[in-house]
């Protein structure tokens, strides 16, 4: 292994195929979206150079400031609700509780279930007539609260966001239960023998060591929620009014249902750098907190 690992031709020759496809799948497609993202393209012909009018377009669109302000609202509630109650889940279920492993398994199986089949769920919940919300809420005398959650902008946003955090709980959840389990043993029994409780012990000790995967989860939580766009889509569409609209939903209508393809790559450049700058924000915050201990 030590003779692969120092033979550069070997590295290149296992790196290359990988490199490939990430030049292909990313780095190319980045390219092409910031070229048309200067352009007045209607997706057909040849398109008319604008410079940064499409950028300066973006910032006075009423509906893409929306847009992006919901998606900060859904990043901000995936870092400080999905995030604490993945990390709870974590903790409770690395403590050793019964049927650990068939826990961890049914908190991650939203994940892996298709988005469309997510979404018909909730809809299902959602239904003003037979939904189980609403008759819940009917049953315990709160009937008042019933509501055409999906249909109606007030509610729209939030009905939208909660399906989302749900779904990737246990993928965060999955991230910090393997973190926990790949500290040391030997930390906690020394924890317990000097009398630390639970919960002391998870919060001086487990937490502070997690700080590594807790960056990771972060970082993957905030862009996740800049780029969303399928369970929105599938949901609400980006209504009703606008009301649930995100980057995704509104890109995708301004491209295939407007043709201004020179716009919508504009918006998903703008999703770029600021999936980039947020990752990067996240990671400096980290690293200043461990380097002030």
């Amino acid at each position: 292994m030590d003779r692969v690992l120092g033979n550069k031709k070997a590295i290149v020759f296992f790196l290359f195929p990988a490199l490939v496809v990430f030049i292909g799948l990313i780095i190319i497609p980045i390219i092409m979206s910031t070229y048309y993202s200067f352009q007045d393209w209607s997706g057909f012909g040849k398109g008319t150079f604008i410079g940064l009018q499409n950028y300066k377009g973006l910032l006075s669109d009423p509906i893409f400031v929306k847009a992006a302000v919901n998606s900060l609202i859904l990043a901000v509630a995936s870092v400080f609700i999905q995030l604490p109650i993945s990390l709870l889940l974590a903790l409770i279920l690395a403590k050793g509780v019964k049927f650990e492993k068939s826990l961890v398994t049914i908190y991650f199986i939203p994940v892996i279930i298709s988005t469309v089949v997510i979404g018909q769920l909730w809809m299902k919940i959602y239904n003003p007539d037979y939904g189980i919300l609403n008759l819940l809420l009917k049953t315990v005398g709160l009937g008042s609260f019933a509501s055409e959650w999906l249909g109606d902008p007030k509610r729209a946003l939030v009905a939208t966001f909660i399906p989302i955090i749900w779904q990737y709980i246990g993928y965060h959840m999955l991230l910090m239960y393997a973190g926990i389990k790949s500290i040391s043993t030997d930390v906690f029994e020394a924890a317990v023998i000097d009398g630390s409780s639970w919960w002391n012990t998870s919060m001086k000790i487990t937490i502070p060591m997690l700080k590594p995967v807790l960056n990771v989860s972060v970082i993957f939580a905030v862009t996740g929620a800049l780029k969303v766009f399928d369970l929105v889509y599938v949901l609400t569409g980006g209504g009703p009014a606008h009301a649930s609209e995100v980057i995704g939903t509104y890109m995708v209508s301004t491209i295939f249902k407007g043709n201004q393809y020179g716009y919508g790559s504009a918006m998903a450049v703008f999703v770029i750098l600021e999936c980039f700058a947020l990752s990067i924000l996240v990671s400096l915050l980290f690293r200043e907190k461990e380097a002030a201990k």
